[in-house]
């Protein structure tokens, strides 16, 4: 039984989301919160298994509260829940430990679909952020640099943070990126992103 709990400013989601459930013989909402600080606090009560939270929050946004959850529980899957599909709200959970990004306006069964995927060690990033076809990992040859600059974007930072971490110039960073970008046919930066989330290019 996966234990769940909603963190969502809005309450009406919130009942939506438990009647949804409802009828899930392997999901249990164990608890709820309207802000991050009482996210917190029911996180420590009930130690569940999947977080599904707002970002934009009262007291503490879902940044942060995420951020405190992933170190004091690194086994529990966070999933952020969010109407923002910019690049720089997407870094930010990923980097704060989300193990997921979905949109407000997805239907229930991707939120379903969600939780299942972090459950299996997964990560889930929406589809309804926008997205071209990706070349194929057979068709194209990064480089050993490029690799471990696309496994850094993996994990959510950014071009001046690659570049303190490999010791090399942040402009020599987005030459790579560039780079990067043309030989998986990929279109911007939020593509770039999802791409190294779906791949799995973590350390």
């Amino acid at each position: 039984m996966i234990q769940l709990v909603i963190a969502e400013d809005h309450q009406s989601l919130i009942d939506g989301l438990k009647i949804f459930f409802e009828y899930e013989n392997d999901i249990k909402i164990v608890g709820e919160a309207n802000n991050g600080e009482s996210l917190l606090e029911i996180v420590r009560s009930k130690k569940p298994d999947v977080v599904l939270t707002d970002i934009r929050m009262p007291k503490m946004d879902g940044i942060a509260a995420t951020r405190i959850i992933k170190k004091e529980f690194p086994a529990c899957k966070v999933i952020a829940f969010s109407m923002f599909e910019q690049e720089e709200a997407i870094v930010q959970m990923q980097s704060a430990g989300a193990s997921g990004y979905i949109l407000k306006n997805a239907s229930l069964k991707i939120v379903l679909a969600a939780i299942r995927a972090v459950m299996r060690g997964e990560t889930f990033f929406d589809d309804a952020i926008p997205a071209t076809n990706h070349a194929s990992e057979n068709e194209v040859h990064l480089s050993k640099r490029e690799e471990e600059i696309l496994r850094l974007i993996g994990k959510g930072k950014t071009s001046h943070e690659i570049a303190e971490i490999l010791f090399i110039g942040k402009t020599t960073v987005d030459t790579h990126r560039k780079n990067i970008l043309k030989k998986l046919n990929l279109q911007g930066k939020t593509e770039l992103l999802r791409y190294s989330m779906e791949k799995k290019y973590e350390f």
